[in-house]
């Protein structure tokens, strides 16, 4: 099976002030090649990037020298580097502590019976994760390799709490409040912005269930006999066809999911299938051990959140008359913001942004910095995420002074052509890392060679003297991938170098060709690692 890589995000990190105005601030002349370090030159010169472009901007924050300054005015594609703009503005404005809560109100009376003559509805607050990826600790759950990618990557790790613990709490909350039996019907109100399309998949809601997708966790058996197909989350929103049979070693890897993107959400008998052949040698990508984890896309959020929360209704004992399987039934919801104080009977209370802030940075989670943008226009009284990119822009330009020539934003999360030019990037960088929210920010960043899109880059035993830079360095990697031709790899973040001097960079490479597929692109990152470390070795 090969991965199927479309677009995967990573990005960039922080910067600081120096005491006479913003880091950077007096700029050096473009830095040519020649003056970029040896080591690092060697690696620009492999054959990997032989139709490439590097960018390098280096500060030193401590006295705001810009160190190097390689192409500080090309437009680089950079990916999920982005993303430092949509949380960092979204953190700023809401603070770290902000949560997104979710109500569910009634609409009728409830006779002494415990019999609610009327609607149930869940008012969706664009909760990213609704109480699926929290740990007994209350710490967020986050795999270094994450779900969101499993079908681009080709594999995954799932966390381990419940992704349905939220929608099983407000049912339990619910029937804690003496409701027996639910007459009307059971709606989720989705009406906090208007639906946003995610990359030709299917329409982003302010409500979620498993980041908006069915987990396949697979695994071989034995020759001629059906693999180990399990599914989570478990609902009858979605049945799951097991037609994926056991081959044997070095036979053909023919593994399908028919369809990735199941359109019939909300109609009773909903399947999707996997199918083909797996054969007992396969060797899982990322991990290189089984399982194997897949995912199908919950393309119609509302219609699957609606049966999970019945099925979680009908769990601790609530009976719904409405059908669990159905279209959910948005034409029944009275008119937005109408809701009373007395009638709300339950509240999830959602996790602090900055935890969400790191899922969304730590894996790169696109349609969380998608939400996060829509969330932020919000704030400025917009509802679609095109108005959004609007307020952004201005937002940039009078607080940050970022001027729209300098990028080229078409989401939150860096997807399609996504450019900007260092400099920008590291203006941005600057005015986080002295925003009182920088210390979430800064420890929601992956950490070279430690945890996120950075973990498993720890090569370095070529040359042990850089291997003191696991730890010291944190960034936002951002990646944009089409068919075999790596458009944008990016790292930009903090460095604490080896002299104690703190650092900010800036580094991306453009138009990599790729023939060794997903190999190469992890080649890539290492040799990017590699460069952060030898700045952290040097300076």
């Amino acid at each position: 099976m090969q991965p199927k890589i479309h677009v995967s995000v990573l990005g960039a990190f922080a910067v600081m002030f120096f005491v006479a105005g913003r880091v950077g601030a007096h700029d050096s002349p473009t830095t040519n090649l020649a003056s970029v370090p040896a080591d690092i030159r060697a690696i620009f010169d492999k054959p990997l990037y032989k139709n490439a472009i590097w960018g390098l901007r280096v500060v030193d924050t401590q006295d705001g020298e810009v160190l190097i300054n390689l192409e500080p005015d090309y437009p680089f594609i950079i990916g999920s580097v982005r993303k430092v703009f949509s949380i960092g503005e979204l953190l700023n404005q809401v603070g770290a502590d902000h949560t997104y809560d979710t109500p569910v109100y009634r609409q009728g009376g409830i006779n002494r019976a415990g019999v609610l003559y009327g609607d149930l509805i869940l008012k969706a607050s664009g909760d990213l994760t609704m109480g699926g990826r929290t740990n007994p600790n209350g710490t967020i759950a986050v795999s270094d390799y994450d779900h969101n990618e499993a079908d681009s990557l080709g594999n995954a790790v799932l966390t381990a709490p419940d992704p349905l613990a939220g929608y099983k709490a407000l049912a339990q909350q619910v029937a804690a409040a003496g409701i027996k039996e639910i007459t009307g019907e059971v709606i989720i109100d989705d009406r906090l912005f208007q639906p946003f399309n995610f990359r030709g998949q299917f329409d982003v809601r302010p409500i979620f269930v498993n980041d908006d997708v069915v987990d396949l966790t697979i695994n071989p058996i034995s020759t001629s006999h059906p693999a180990s197909v399990k599914w989570r989350p478990v609902s009858a929103a979605l049945n799951v066809d097991n037609n994926l049979f056991t081959s044997g070693p070095g036979t053909p890897t023919t593994l399908s999911l028919n369809p990735e993107i199941p359109q019939c959400i909300g109609q009773p008998g909903c399947s999707a299938e996997v199918t083909g052949k797996l054969p007992t040698d396969f060797m899982p990508p990322l991990t290189g051990k089984f399982p194997l984890v897949q995912t199908f896309r919950i393309a119609q959020p509302s219609n699957y959140a609606r049966t999970v929360f019945i099925e979680a209704l009908q769990a601790v004992g609530v009976q719904v008359d409405a059908p669990p399987v159905a279209i959910n039934p948005a034409e029944l919801l009275p008119p937005k913001n109408s809701y009373l104080p007395g009638a709300r009977l339950a509240e999830l209370t959602g996790m602090p942004y900055s935890a969400e802030a790191k899922l969304i940075l730590k894996v790169s989670y696109n349609i969380g910095a998608d939400t996060s943008l829509v969330l932020y226009g919000l704030t400025q009284g917009v509802d679609n995420e095109a108005a959004a990119l609007k307020v952004e822009q201005r937002n940039l330009r009078v607080h940050y002074g970022i001027r729209e020539h300098e990028y080229h934003f078409v989401d939150g999360s860096g997807g399609d052509d996504t450019t900007a030019i260092n400099r920008a990037v590291t203006r941005m960088l600057a005015d986080l890392r002295v925003s009182r929210e920088f210390a979430s920010f800064f420890d929601a960043l992956p950490i070279l060679g430690v945890d996120g899109s950075l973990g498993f880059v720890t090569d370095f035993e070529s040359d042990p003297t850089l291997a003191g830079a696991k730890g010291k360095v944190r960034a936002k990697t951002g990646t944009l991938i089409k068919n075999s031709l790596l458009q944008g790899q990016a790292f930009g973040g903090y460095i604490k170098a080896q002299s104690g001097k703190p650092l900010i960079f800036e580094l991306v490479v453009n138009n990599v060709e790729i023939p060794g597929g997903l190999n190469d692109v992890l080649q890539v990152f290492q040799d990017e690692g590699t460069i952060s470390a030898i700045l952290w070795r040097d300076n």
